[in-house]
């Protein structure tokens, strides 16, 4: 008999309890699926700006490819100013032997057909490139640009220390630090 009251006393607590546990189970349940939701709304976040952080980063890459180009394709680049006239071409560049900077993009300007072109050591800092078009801007008129110190095909500064000798008046005319 006690035996039967004992199984008859657990089954009755079973039916009886089973619906608090239930309930207990749905609310747990409840509470990991929110859970879940807000796992994947963070994960949605991250992989977002993890994809911003890529695009920026392909950005910077190509920006600083564009930064670089070969000296071949700069001579003979024409050289215009901020309104669209043409200035001249560049001739050739001028490095700085002591870092390998360009220092300089020497630009003709003047003359006809090459004949009696004045030669202008331009900062290089004063050149903006623009890709779409393909050519530099100095901003600089026609007129200001005439008066600038220069020299003829034949004339170049000789050495090193002629070029340093230049480069501060170069860069107050120019409006750059030399």
């Amino acid at each position: 008999m006690k035996i039967l009251s004992m199984v008859a006393l657990t089954f009755l607590s079973a039916a009886l309890l089973s619906p608090i546990y239930a309930d207990d189970l749905k609310e747990k349940q409840k509470d990991v699926l929110e859970k879940q939701e807000e796992v994947k709304e963070k994960q949605v976040e991250l992989n977002k700006a993890n994809k911003e952080v890529s695009i920026e980063r392909a950005q910077e890459a190509n920006k600083s490819m564009q930064q670089v180009s070969r000296a071949s394709k700069i001579t003979g680049a024409k050289v215009k100013n901020t309104t669209g006239d043409g200035l001249g071409d560049i001739k050739d560049l001028v490095i700085d032997p002591a870092n390998g900077q360009v220092v300089y993009a020497v630009v003709s300007f003047g003359g006809i057909m090459g004949m009696g072109d004045k030669l202008f050591a331009i900062p290089w800092r004063a050149l903006h490139w623009t890709s779409p078009k393909n050519y530099y801007v100095l901003d600089l008129d026609k007129d200001t640009l005439k008066k600038a110190p220069g020299f003829d095909k034949k004339h170049w500064p000789e050495n090193s220390e002629k070029w340093e000798e230049q480069r501060e008046a170069l860069g107050q005319f120019y409006r750059v630090k030399p």
